[in-house]
C-alpha cells in the first residue's frame, strides 16, 4: 500500500497524533495515567489562578454541575471521563496542563513511530506545511511534541487545531473551519485556502477521514500494524502502513 497524495505542489498536511504519530499505548498507558495521578494536585495548586478557574468552570458546565461544585465533585467527573476515554474538551484542557508540567520537568518523553521524523523532514524540504488536529488540547499537543525521542518537534508544525477551537474530529464542519484558517501552502500572507490544493489529513480513524473528505479534503488512512485501527476497514480511502509509504518513499 502506498500513496502519492503529497508528491505534487506544496500542500497542507494535517496529522492526527494518537495511533498516527505516537503509539496509542503510550497515550493510554503513560499519558492518561500521568494525568490521572496529577490532576488533583494541579487543581489544588491552581484553584485561584485564571487557568484553574477557567478549567474548572468548563468542567462544571460540561458536566452540569452547580457553580458551587468543589474539587472533589469535579475530580469524580474527571476520573469517570478518563475511564470512559471521553473526548471531552474540558478534560483535554486539564490533561494538557498536567502534561505541560510533566514534560517541562523531564518526567515525560514521547516515543514516536520510527518513520515520523524522516517524513516531517522530507515533507518540509518539499515545501509542504504541517499541522496537527488532535483530540488533545493545543497546549497538550505542543507539550507532547516538546520532548520526544527525536528531540523538540514543535518548530515542524505551523498550526494546531483541537475540538474546542474547530469542532469534533468526526464532523465535516471541523475540517471546513480549519481550511478557512489555512494560508495556502507555499504562499505568504494570511487568509483562507480558496484556490489552493485541498489539504491532506492523515489519521488512523476511518470516521475522521470520512469527515475530512466530506469537507473537500484529501485523506489517507494510516493503518499501522499492531495499532487499534491497524486492520480497520478504511472503505474508499487510500491506506498506508506508515509514513514511508506516502509519496512513494520507502526506507
Amino acid at each position: 500500500m502506498s500513496s502519492d497524495v503529497v508528491s505534487g505542489e506544496p500542500v497542507w498536511i494535517i496529522l492526527d497524533v494518537e495511533g498516527t504519530v505516537v503509539p496509542t499505548e503510550y497515550v493510554h498507558a503513560t499519558l492518561f495515567d500521568h494525568a490521572r495521578a496529577g490532576l488533583a494536585g494541579w487543581i489544588t495548586r491552581n484553584l485561584d489562578t485564571p487557568a484553574g478557574r477557567d478549567a474548572l468552570a468548563a468542567v462544571r458546565r460540561a458536566a452540569g454541575l452547580a457553580d458551587s461544585a468543589g474539587p472533589d465533585e469535579i475530580m469524580t467527573v474527571l476520573l469517570a471521563w478518563i475511564d470512559q476515554d471521553r473526548k471531552e474538551p474540558a478534560l483535554k484542557v486539564l490533561q494538557g496542563h498536567v502534561w505541560q508540567e510533566g514534560y517541562a520537568s523531564g518526567e515525560l518523553r514521547t516515543p514516536l513511530f520510527p518513520d515520523v521524523i524522516r517524513a516531517l523532514r522530507r515533507w518540509r524540504a518539499a515545501g509542504h506545511r504541517l499541522g496537527i488536529f488532535s483530540s488533545g488540547s493545543v497546549a497538550a499537543q505542543r507539550a507532547v511534541l516538546s520532548r520526544t525521542d527525536a528531540g523538540d518537534l514543535r518548530d515542524h508544525f505551523a498550526v494546531h487545531f483541537d475540538p474546542l477551537g474547530v469542532g469534533a474530529k468526526r464532523e465535516p464542519d471541523a475540517y471546513r473551519a480549519m481550511r478557512a484558517r489555512l494560508t495556502p501552502a507555499g504562499r505568504a500572507g494570511d487568509g483562507g485556502a480558496d484556490g489552493a490544493p485541498p489539504p491532506v489529513f492523515l489519521s488512523d480513524v476511518p470516521a475522521e477521514l470520512d469527515a475530512a473528505v466530506a469537507a473537500g479534503w484529501r485523506a489517507v488512512g494510516v493503518a499501522r500494524p499492531g495499532e487499534p485501527y491497524g486492520n480497520a476497514d478504511f472503505g474508499p480511502h487510500q491506506v498506508v502502513r506508515g509514513f514511508d509509504d506516502i509519496d512513494g518513499v520507502r526506507r
